[in-house]
């Protein structure tokens, strides 16, 4: 199958793109590095003709409400009337486990945006819903620095390594429309303040973890971010990750 990604050179599409061409797909990715933008349409129509099979794993480039939900929107709109123009078969789309849970913050608002996008497209879906990746947390710690402490609230965590969302993602996209949800999540449940003591553990650098509730992207979140039974969990765990990066 030709499979475009879209998002293709990112930390989860590039991985994506990997596992599907060892699979012997014909795997492409779509980014603007590679000529394509979603946005204005750009390289769409020629990068997806031939096309069985897209995956979206593109992210905004802002977590601000207004840009999210732009990129998100206007993205979709594009994607989708190339779909159709070129007959694709098949739309793989990446969004976050809880996401329509967490009322009244943006960037979570703009990807349920992008979902009933989705949904309402016409094109056969499947949408992967994941946890936080371990990679993030470092990320995290940094935008949550103030001299040496990192000020981190104890909101319930089950994240998971890129490489295990990677392969459920081309493992969907390999397969049959779902038209529903699966989730996707880490082995163990960890506060995001443990997770970064946890970071600093295997790799000191002189901060200190200061448990702090009002601090951070992640402050004042429900408590739905960790998924429910029906979850699928994944093998990798965070300590061993750590050990190996």
């Amino acid at each position: 199958m030709k499979i475009v990604v879209v998002g293709g050179t990112g930390l989860i599409g590039s991985q994506v793109v990997t596992l599907l061409r060892e699979a012997g797909h014909e795997a492409v990715p779509a980014a603007p590095s590679t000529g394509v933008d979603t946005l204005t349409g750009e390289g769409l129509a020629e990068v997806l003709e031939g096309a069985d099979v897209v995956v979206d794993v593109s992210n905004s480039p802002s977590f601000d409400t207004e840009p999210a939900l732009d990129f998100f929107t206007r993205s979709a709109r594009t994607l989708f009337a190339a779909e159709k123009e070129a007959g694709v078969r098949h739309h793989v789309a990446l969004s976050i486990v809880g996401v329509d849970q967490v009322p009244g913050y943006g960037y979570y608002e703009a990807k349920v945006a992008q979902e009933n996008a989705v949904r309402a497209s016409g094109v056969p879906y499947s949408l992967v819903r994941a946890t936080q990746f371990f990679e993030f947390v470092a990320p995290v710690m940094d935008m949550s620095t103030r001299g040496t402490e990192v000020r981190l609230p104890s909101t319930r965590l089950r994240p998971i390594a890129s490489a295990d969302v990677a392969a459920v993602v081309a493992e969907a996209a390999q397969g049959a429309p779902s038209h529903g949800i699966r989730n996707i999540a880490g082995p163990e449940v960890f506060g995001l303040d443990r997770l970064g003591e946890l970071t600093l553990a295997a790799e000191p650098d002189g901060r200190t973890v200061v448990t702090d509730e009002e601090a951070g992207l992640f402050a004042g979140m429900p408590d739905v971010l960790t998924g429910d039974d029906s979850a699928h969990l994944a093998a990798t765990r965070f300590e061993e990750w750590l050990k190996r990066s």
